[in-house]
């Protein structure tokens, strides 16, 4: 990745396009590894894009997901410091995790999320998760639906208005930004396959936005069990 110091970083050559997920989890990673020492600024979005070779929005998304999980504190005009030491967080676990046992977690947790979506959710919240659901709606390849996905996911979780829930989403998503996913979407996620996913998150956001609990319960449900069939094919096709 970067030199350890902040101040005279230097680059490798650009990686190939990354999304959120996936930068946060690599800085993560680098964090973890005393890439960046506690207390550390991190290298600029500027040069973390060009770095990543991706948009300055994407890489701000992937702050804020670190922030979420409080590996990282953002300071207004100077920048992104690390608040991490060795032995206060638990290993990378996305590491040790299948992409089907990130779905069983999925199901444990995103059906009360939903409820509480519907519950907590203001105007703001619903207005901000139809902008989410625009923009995967309006994805047509793997990796750019993945990112839209994924924030569409965690749009639910602010609709809770509850920070643990928002926390906890943080972490699944950066489990889904692992190699391991990443494997596997490019053999799961073709068009037909990304308009069905599309055609139940627009359920679940009506759902939603209609304060109807017991609807989007069912439609997260619904789309829970489409995406671990898929995953359970691909995983078959592999071995």
């Amino acid at each position: 990745m970067f030199d350890h110091d902040p101040e005279n970083a230097t680059e490798r050559p650009p990686m190939p396009t990354a999304s959120a997920a996936r930068i946060a989890a690599d800085l993560r990673a680098a964090i973890e590894q005393g890439v960046y020492a506690d207390q550390d600024r991190l290298p600029p979005e500027r040069q973390l894009a060009d770095h990543f070779g991706a948009s300055r929005g994407t890489v701000r998304e992937a702050l804020r997901r670190l922030e979420d999980t409080n590996m990282v504190v953002r300071k207004v005009g100077s920048g992104t410091f690390v608040r991490y030491r060795a032995g206060e967080l638990e290993g990378d676990i996305a590491k040790a995790t299948s992409p089907i046992e990130l779905i069983d977690v999925r199901f444990g947790i995103e059906p009360q999320m939903v409820r509480l979506a519907t519950v907590n959710a203001n105007g703001h919240d619903i207005e901000n998760l139809d902008h989410a659901l625009q923009r995967v709606c309006a994805a047509r390849d793997p990796e750019t639906f993945t990112d839209a996905d994924e924030a569409f996911h965690l749009a639910l979780a602010d609709c809770t208005r509850n920070p643990l829930m928002k926390c906890l989403y943080s972490q699944l998503n950066e489990v889904r930004g692992h190699s391991q996913w990443s494997k596997m979407k490019d053999k799961i996620l073709d068009a037909a396959r990304i308009s069905e996913y599309n055609r139940q998150h627009r359920k679940l956001f009506d759902a939603i936005a209609a304060r109807d609990s017991n609807a989007a319960v069912e439609h997260i449900v619904r789309h829970l069990k489409t995406a671990k069939d898929h995953l359970l094919g691909a995983t078959e096709e592999l071995l």
